[in-house]
């Protein structure tokens, strides 16, 4: 399991589920950095503009994206050394998946943390 997760695509709409997955994971515990190009503040914790920010390296990036987006974050993750992204629900691609599996970064796409967090 992840001891550090990035979470890319979180929302302040509280209805979104880039809010309500950063929000399930602070209260579950995780250590967990919020990433939006718009930067800011979501339940009181700082909100990173890129991946390049974090202060510190995650083991997981989890995408709440669009495709595109998430194509190019895999590519930060490679670059980067993040070795595992989960990618949400309408935030894969067949060409991010690709991309991250031929650089031997572990990839979890169609399962949507919501549902499978009781596994962890």
């Amino acid at each position: 399991m992840p001891e550090v997760i990035a979470v890319a695509g979180v929302s302040r709409n509280e209805a979104k589920f880039g809010f309500r997955i950063f929000r399930d994971l602070i209260n579950a515990g995780w250590e967990v950095f919020g990433l939006n190009p718009a930067g800011g503040e979501v339940l009181g914790r700082k909100i990173y503009r890129s991946l390049d920010e974090l202060p510190k390296k995650p083991d997981m990036l989890m995408t709440i994206v669009m495709p595109q987006v998430t194509e190019k974050l895999v590519e930060d993750c490679i670059r980067l050394g993040i070795k595992k992204v989960w990618m949400q629900p309408g935030s894969q691609s067949d060409a991010a998946v690709e991309k991250a599996k031929a650089a031997g970064l572990e990839v979890i796409a169609n399962a949507c943390f919501m549902v499978q967090r009781k596994i962890w």
